[in-house]
């Protein structure tokens, strides 16, 4: 559905707890985050949020760019697709398949987060996958899984084989689709995608140089994620191999200086 892209629902931020606001301007605030970095594919991936204490979640509008998606314009759901605010706005099935099915299994998870990216398409083809070839991949093949192309994701039985393959890991290679990642905030797995993305580019980046590579060994890939867990656990209580809450401000005041309008 086609509707004015200066949309705003001027009343939204009052119909909503304060804790739906914020998790909204995260949300926003990383569509706007993969505009800029350059990983989207026009109108046709996808990133969704739990509302915290719920089993609703905030998706983008269909067929607005990711540079565009402000707080207030960000579509609320029910696991059945309903919407639960008045929106002028419909949401990918596609997109709704694919979050719905991974926000009724891992309740643990807060957002999830699904690119089409160059790089991750290219890497998602190669039979071997994720490579240890870089200090970014050992993070995330700790926490892999791959779930077989079905083609465009619009069966709602997909959704069962989706959960079962992705388990209880945080990272999921979409083979001949693209990347996902889900993790406990909005801030965690936009950091969990900027270091599969970035892995994805260094692995095709080193093949293309047609020279034998190094791999990373599999004791040190453990030994790194022992001490990472470690490190994070002593230092903030948690056991994350990655926390986003570092980076998250500064990534923060870099919109606030090119593309403030998230917050709206």
């Amino acid at each position: 559905m086609n509707a004015p892209l200066d949309f705003v629902h001027a009343d939204v931020k009052q119909k909503v707890s304060a804790i739906e606001w914020q998790t909204r301007v995260n949300l926003a605030a990383c569509y706007r985050l993969i505009s800029l970095f350059r990983w989207e594919d026009l109108v046709y991936t996808h990133i969704s949020a739990k509302v915290p204490g719920t089993e609703e979640f905030l998706i983008n509008p269909f067929g607005l760019m990711f540079d565009e998606v402000t707080a207030s314009s960000l579509v609320k759901v029910d696991m059945a697709g309903n919407k639960l605010l008045d929106s002028p706005y419909d949401i990918n099935p596609a997109g709704f398949i694919i979050h719905s099915a991974i926000h009724e299994a891992r309740h643990d998870v807060g957002c999830v987060l699904h690119t089409h990216t160059a790089e991750g398409i290219a890497v998602s083809m190669q039979k071997d996958g994720l490579l240890p070839l870089s200090q970014q991949s050992i993070y995330i093949r700790a926490s892999l899984a791959y779930h077989p192309y079905e083609g465009v994701a619009l069966n709602p039985e997909e959704k069962v084989r989706l959960q079962q393959d992705l388990g209880k890991n945080g990272y999921l290679i979409l083979p001949n689709h693209g990347l996902l990642t889900c993790g406990e905030t909005v801030e965690d797995t936009f950091l969990m995608m900027y270091m599969l993305q970035r892995a994805c580019e260094v692995q095709v980046k080193a093949q293309s140089c047609g020279v034998p590579l190094i791999h990373i060994a599999p004791e040190v890939e453990r030994n790194t994620i022992a001490m990472t867990v470690a490190m994070n656990e002593s230092g903030r209580g948690t056991r994350k191999q990655l926390d986003g809450s570092l980076p998250w401000p500064a990534l923060l005041r870099r919109l606030d200086r090119v593309s403030p309008g998230y917050r709206n």
